[in-house]
């Protein structure tokens, strides 16, 4: 039997699946603590006791990989390479923006579209994203954009565009397009299967010692405002 752990931490909403030759046996998520770190564990522990097997009983372990939150990205990697090392599994990884196109084409939000663009909050009207087909194939490379009104309008023009992620709701202000259609979804454990089983197949495992999230932008870090002293 194929199992697959699936872990998905790159934006506000914390989520674990397990996934039995392709079906998915468990999922759990939260996105009201938005603390990753501390759900991300106990997560995997519920997972695995709820298909009664121990990590190593597990074929591999997927993680979402970005782009996404610096620090939600670091806690997936760190565990889905933790649980990897210690169990001796493989990891595997895919792409924040792949996961959201497979969760439109899931829901079938994505129906009649010409195309899927899945948009990652990156902070004020810039997003992470690239143009995917309604199959769910990436057409383009994952890049940073600053979203304005005639942003998409190539593309808008030549069909219904399913813009779709946690940054959908933002950028619905901006685009005006009769073709734009908008659907504000936070990449989830569940929306991993369809990339992860591809990975999987393809035999596209990463290298645990070396994997680095795609973190796409340099960290930038914040001075506090509060006076310590």
């Amino acid at each position: 039997m194929t199992r697959l752990l699936l872990i998905e931490t790159s934006t506000a909403l914390t989520s674990v699946a397990l996934v039995a030759d392709g079906e998915v046996v468990f999922y759990k998520d939260d996105s009201a603590s938005r603390n990753q770190s501390a759900l991300t564990a106990p997560f995997i522990k519920e997972a695995l006791d709820s298909g009664g097997i121990s990590a190593k009983e597990l074929t591999a372990v997927c993680v979402g990989m970005g782009p996404g939150s610096y620090t939600g990205l670091r806690v997936g990697v760190s565990s889905a390479k933790g649980l990897c090392f210690g169990a001796g599994l493989p990891l595997l990884a895919v792409g924040t923006l792949d996961i959201l196109a497979s969760e439109a084409i899931l829901r079938g939000s994505a129906e009649g579209c010409t195309r899927i663009v899945p948009l990652v909050d990156a902070r004020r009207m810039e997003v992470y994203t690239a143009n995917f087909s309604p199959q769910g194939e990436r057409l383009d490379e994952v890049h940073a954009q600053v979203v304005e009104a005639n942003t998409f309008d190539s593309i808008l023009e030549e069909g219904p565009v399913l813009f779709v992620g946690d940054a959908a709701d933002k950028c619905s202000s901006v685009i005006k397009h009769p073709n734009a259609r908008f659907l504000q979804l936070y990449p989830s454990a569940r929306g991993m299967v369809r990339p992860a089983l591809a990975e999987l197949s393809a035999g596209n495992f990463r290298d645990t010692a070396y994997f680095e999230p795609f973190y796409l932008k340099d960290f930038v870090a914040t001075v506090s405002r509060k006076k310590l002293f």
